[in-house]
């Protein structure tokens, strides 16, 4: 029988030009991308240019990250942090609340279900920690040309975030995207999405009722359960077209 790797996770600090923001558990590939991501995604940054630099000590476990415009530590802290569900958990600024004034999303690429089901198959042989592990979760963005890239991490939500800061540091445009993760899709997950505008979100497992009702809301498709030829689709909006005989929520 082939034994498989145990996945890894490490206690990494995230330090905003010296005010230490929270620790967290994370896969130690692609941190920068993280970085990057956590910053878009928590609505810190909104431009690669607003980072001036990032310090990455993988022995001690900390980041340093200097912002081009000084960071108002007070009105960060001033909020209520939630603690993400799940393996690597990490730490949200945003509240259910907050999530709701985002703008509403506007992208208009369409697909099949069958071609979500495709590259949800490329996406899995295209993940070598999950394979060498068994244990890791990740997210991958399909490009207009049907190009994957693939991020992964111990918690679902670190693999967005670093799949985010990968579009965000190439300057990628998010209404030409399709989203894909390996992790239920939670309010978190949808905020995230959400976030960079993202107009579908594909999963191969399902998506919570307080996720499903802010993606109608902010008219994000979700797409559950990609697995084989099955897909359950949680919202319509237009964007993914029912090539298969599936259930609709």
């Amino acid at each position: 029988m082939n034994q498989k790797g145990c996945p890894e996770e490490f206690p990494i600090t995230l330090v905003l030009d010296g005010f230490e923001v929270a620790v967290f558990q994370l896969t130690k590939q692609d941190l920068e991308d993280w970085v990057y991501g956590y910053l878009f995604s928590e609505g810190i940054i909104q431009k690669l240019c607003d980072v001036e630099n990032v310090t990455i000590n993988e022995e001690t476990g900390m980041i340093h990250v200097n912002l081009s415009s000084p960071f108002e530590a007070e009105a960060l802290y001033s909020k209520k942090k939630h603690y993400t569900a799940g393996c690597g958990r990490g730490v949200t600024f945003f509240s259910m609340t907050d999530v709701k004034t985002f703008q509403k999303v506007e992208g208009k690429n369409q697909y099949v279900l069958s071609y979500l089901l495709k590259k949800r198959s490329e996406f899995a042989k295209e993940s070598p920690l999950y394979l060498e592990t068994g244990g890791m979760h990740g997210a991958c963005i399909v490009d207009e040309n049907g190009f994957i890239t693939v991020r992964e991490d111990i918690g679902r939500h670190n693999a967005v975030d670093k799949i985010i800061g990968h579009a965000v540091r190439n300057g990628l445009d998010p209404s030409k995207l399709l989203l894909l993760t390996t992790g239920r899709v939670s309010y978190e997950m949808l905020s995230k999405a959400a976030k960079f505008g993202f107009g579908v979100i594909g999963s191969r497992t399902a998506a919570t009722k307080q996720a499903i009702q802010l993606a109608k809301y902010l008219q994000i498709e979700v797409v559950g359960y990609l697995r084989g030829k099955m897909a359950i689709t949680y919202t319509s909006f237009g964007r993914v077209v029912n090539d298969l005989a599936e259930r609709t929520i």
